[in-house]
């Protein structure tokens, strides 16, 4: 099995973009129908997006990693509130507009 999709909801999808984009990934802006306009990205075979949170639904709780090139650069310009060692790596903890904890390694 492999993820193919990952759709997480934002308070605001341009400050989320901006965020994202400072870990290397490339967005595009969508619309389908009378869907709400969004964003979206395709990296090694796994589209991920970021759609609004009008309120449908409270703030997830959720987590995410990524294997990120140039880390050095990119802490530089996160706040980075944890890390910690697994399997040989340092893992940086950082937290994304909306409140996730996202964990990225190199």
């Amino acid at each position: 099995m492999k993820i193919s999709l990952l759709v997480i909801r934002c308070q605001d999808i341009e400050v989320s973009k901006n965020f994202y984009q400072l870990l290397g990934l490339s967005f595009v802006k969508e619309k389908y129908g009378t869907g709400p306009t969004h964003f979206s990205c395709e990296h090694d075979g796994c589209v991920f997006e970021l759609y609004p949170n009008k309120g449908e639904s409270p703030q997830d709780n959720n987590r995410l990693g990524f294997k990120v090139s140039g880390l050095a650069d990119i802490i530089k310009n996160v706040a980075v509130t944890d890390s910690y060692e697994f399997a040989g790596n340092t893992i940086n903890v950082i937290t994304d507009p909306d409140g996730r904890k996202i964990e990225i390694s190199e």
